[in-house]
């Protein structure tokens, strides 16, 4: 397993020191990665919630139709490694807004085919500037300056997705 560290001899990062060549405590990193990704999750969410008046929750649902229109609920679920049934709620409320619309699926009526109306997209075009502006100001230089760890990061979800790692059964 390659560990990509930064380029210093030492660093503290959440009271865990992570030393150039030294043992990674892989319990203490990956408490490290559940915390930057809380951290950033409910941030985007203050930002959305107060312009937009959406969660990221439902930004990311609304990026997902927007560049594959025609999905499934089960296509959103697979997408967020998260159960059908809560998935299918998301998509009502979303539905509820005015932003998504259901429509019948010719090749299997048992199921629907989703697509954002002209007030999603609007909504999400907004959002996703809001969005891209605070990753920006929140991550921007980090990424700037770590692109290895950029991809570590980017292999370890294709990784995981591959192997359906975390993939809810429900």
């Amino acid at each position: 397993m390659v560990v990509l560290l930064p380029e210093v001899d030492s660093v503290t990062l959440y009271a865990v020191e992570y030393k150039s060549g030294g043992d990674v405590d892989l319990t203490r990193f990956f408490a490290d990665l559940v915390r930057c990704e809380t951290r950033l999750y409910n941030a985007l969410n203050d930002r959305l919630r107060e312009r937009h008046g959406i969660v990221t929750s439902q930004f990311e649902f609304l990026r997902f139709l927007r560049d594959r229109p025609g999905s499934r609920v089960a296509d959103l679920a697979a997408e967020f490694a998260i159960g059908v049934g809560a998935t299918s709620k998301g998509v009502d409320r979303l539905e509820a807004r005015g932003w998504v619309v259901r429509q019948p699926n010719p090749s299997d009526r048992r199921s629907s085919l989703l697509a954002l109306t002209a007030d999603g997209a609007r909504l999400f075009d907004a959002a996703e500037q809001t969005v891209a502006a605070g990753l920006a100001e929140l991550i921007g230089d980090i990424v700037d300056g770590s692109p290895d760890a950029v991809r570590a990061i980017a292999e370890l979800r294709v990784t995981l997705e591959r192997n359906q790692i975390g993939t809810p059964t429900g």
